[in-house]
């Protein structure tokens, strides 16, 4: 699928993250939407199914893993890739794979240009 066609919601409680990420997506053809809480990201797929959801693990009020497996349920089409530089995700993504769900996952900081390759591989 051309990147172009590809609607990705990135969610990151740390605003500028999120919007700086879907900048340089929207910059590399994707069609990006930056969400600063989970919530939001759930009411816009409502009108409008990603294909792609990049969270951040940890968050106030829903982690990103949790968020996820929403999305899994929901969107079951929808790919998952997370990121984190909090230690504490390890043990939110061994849950995960308990429930039988697993997903990728990015370290933090990510660079731009690695966040592509991963996303177009």
């Amino acid at each position: 699928m051309p990147d172009t066609n590809r609607v990705v919601f990135v969610v990151d409680d740390e605003v500028v993250i999120a919007h700086t990420l879907a900048v340089i997506l929207n910059h590399a053809g994707f069609k990006a939407s930056a969400f600063d809480h989970p919530d939001k990201a759930i009411a816009a797929s409502v009108d409008l199914t990603p294909d792609l959801l990049i969270s951040d693990v940890v968050m106030p009020g829903m982690t990103g893993v949790e968020l996820a497996i929403h999305f899994r349920r929901t969107q079951p089409k929808c790919k998952v890739l997370l990121f984190s530089g909090q230690a504490a995700t390890v043990d939110l993504l061994k849950k995960a794979r308990e429930q039988g769900y697993d997903f990728d996952l990015l370290s933090k900081p990510v660079h731009p240009a690695d966040l592509l390759v991963k996303l177009r591989s």
